[in-house]
């Protein structure tokens, strides 16, 4: 059997990362799933949060990814992310902002009549994710 799993992560604006990983953890809608070599057929939607790729049994890189699907063979994990952000490259400041703008849309699309509510919290759900992502 391989040491490694085919990590692809796939957003919106282009392919992020396409490498053998010795193991990849993902926020799945259920709970966090870790994906190594030989691993069964996944399919499951993916909640904000971050991915955790692992090599020498440490984490080497921590992405923030606003949400998306993965599919999981024996041999490789794709994940279609909505958004996609190395954590480093956060700012902790912007993450804030983003928290106190998705909460301001929140509030607006409760006192608007027919306000789309759904879509302001699922946005206040990223940013939370995303501020969460940083300060860990």
């Amino acid at each position: 059997m391989a040491d490694t799993v085919e990590f692809e992560l796939v957003s919106p604006e282009r392919l992020l990362m396409s490498e053998p990983v010795e193991m990849v953890v993902v926020p799945g809608v259920e709970g966090d799933f870790g994906v190594l070599p030989g691993h069964s057929l996944l399919i499951s939607a993916v909640r904000p949060g971050v991915i955790a790729i692992h090599e020498g049994g440490q984490v080497r890189d921590r992405i923030y990814v606003g949400g998306g699907f993965a599919q999981v063979s024996p041999d490789r994990c794709t994940v279609l992310a909505e958004e996609a952000v190395m954590v480093g490259d956060i700012a902790p400041g912007d993450a804030e902002a983003r928290l106190n703008a998705a909460r301001q849309a929140l509030a607006e699309a409760k006192e608007a009549a027919g306000g789309d509510t759904a879509a302001a919290e699922k946005e206040l759900t990223a940013a939370e994710a995303m501020l969460a992502a940083v300060k860990s």
